[in-house]
């Protein structure tokens, strides 16, 4: 998830006529790295200090398609178990609480009184997301908001305690959060907060590593510290994140193509964010109707959803609708990240059965993909280097 505002805290041929599209060139670039290696003396300063990676296994929401992967962290003393979302499109830590009660009660719910590390900095906060978990748009400003109460507690996760983690316990949440299975959100920027930022001073490396899977697959995990070296199977591709980023992961991105294709606007200079907590791809109005262009001219906005695009069920399992987005290594070489065809149709509206949504949603202001693009990829999230990695995961593309 992508926080919006926060209230007192901080290839086929082309059919489209009328398109300026252009074949592209070459196909996504492969280079060997020893990246999955720890670097000399950083590897010594691992012995030295003796903490190893460790791996939290994830859940995944499935409502037709993937939405959200999910796992455990223990909250307070004696600890009390959590599901929680972790969210590289934020920053802090939140779940519900008891002092919810009834707009929460789909949820577990951490009982402050039974804690006795917790404290409460007796201060209310609302917070507001731009995106949400699952695959429907953001309608409007204060459809994912959440009011919380400001504390701290220790985090125990994969038998660590960290104590003294500032968290917020969510006393008041709008109807959009109701069906999630899971209780809040741990964010995993590009600066080592919370639990994570523990773990680190306590001697785990500033990196996690994260293999996102379809249900079909299952087995996702969050690997803290490194990365699982059996869901590896290609080189690990790095690109920087760029300076100024501020918290955010995100990357220079030169182009997008359809179906092998480009045009003049797909191709410039764009910086697109990677936020495991969101479903869809996000850009803006022109981007993704540019897209959709080269796609099928029967994909049209969904005018009871803003931001979202429709076309008959019916046809939308014949059409082509491949993205790759490119980015470019440490090394200067470019590398193409796919959205394959599998991704374009997320499901019927409930409001109309024979017309399916797609993938993209219009957000102007916003250049953003999800777990559509990260099922299909092993990530790596190195905050000690600010850059990130991926490789394939063995997935299956059409999965």
């Amino acid at each position: 998830m992508l926080t919006s505002a926060v209230v007192g805290l901080v290839a086929c041929a082309l059919s489209v006529a009328g398109t300026d599209a252009v074949a592209t060139t070459g196909s996504p670039y492969k280079i060997s790295l020893a990246s999955r290696k720890i670097p000399k003396g950083h590897a010594a300063a691992l012995r030295r200090r003796g903490m190893t990676a460790f791996s939290i296994p994830l859940d995944d929401q499935f409502d037709g398609t993937d939405l959200q992967w999910f796992g455990n962290i223990s909250v307070g003393t004696p600890p009390q178990t959590i599901p929680v979302v972790f969210d590289t499109g934020s920053e802090t830590l939140e779940f519900t609480s008891t002092q919810c009660g009834a707009p929460c009660a789909n949820q577990i719910m951490f009982d402050t009184e039974k804690s006795s590390t917790y404290i409460s900095y007796n201060q209310t906060f609302s917070i507001a997301f731009a995106t949400g978990g699952g695959v429907n748009p953001v309608i409007s400003a204060d459809e994912y908001v959440l009011t919380m109460l400001a504390g701290e507690d220790t985090i125990t996760v994969g038998g660590i305690a960290t104590p003294n983690v500032s968290l917020y316990t969510v006393i008041n949440q709008t109807e959009a959060f109701a069906s999630d299975p899971y209780s809040g959100i741990q964010g995993m920027s590009t600066q080592a907060q919370g639990f994570f930022a523990g773990l680190v001073q306590q001697g785990l490396p500033a990196m996690f590593g994260m293999y996102l899977t379809p249900k079909i697959i299952g087995n996702a995990e969050l690997t803290l510290g490194g990365v699982d070296e059996s869901k590896i199977f290609s080189d690990i591709l790095w690109s920087e994140v760029p300076a100024g980023s501020d918290g955010t992961w995100q990357l220079n991105s030169s182009q997008i193509s359809v179906n092998g294709y480009t045009t003049p606007l797909l191709a410039s200079n764009r910086t697109v964010i990677f936020d495991s907590g969101t479903s869809n791809a996000y850009f803006d109005t022109n981007t993704t109707e540019a897209i959709y262009a080269m796609i099928s001219p029967n994909i049209k906005p969904y005018a009871s959803e803003p931001g979202a695009y429709g076309i008959a069920c019916s046809e939308i399992g014949t059409l082509p609708a491949t993205l790759d987005l490119t980015f470019t290594t440490i090394t200067g070489e470019p590398f193409n990240l796919t959205i394959p065809s599998s991704e374009l149709n997320v499901g019927p509206f409930s409001d109309d059965p024979s017309t399916c949504q797609t993938l993209i949603n219009a957000f102007d202001g916003l250049e953003l993909v999800g777990g559509s693009l990260l099922k299909h990829y092993y990530s790596v999230w190195d905050l000690s280097n600010q850059r990130m990695g991926f490789a394939w995961n063995g997935v299956p593309q059409w999965l």
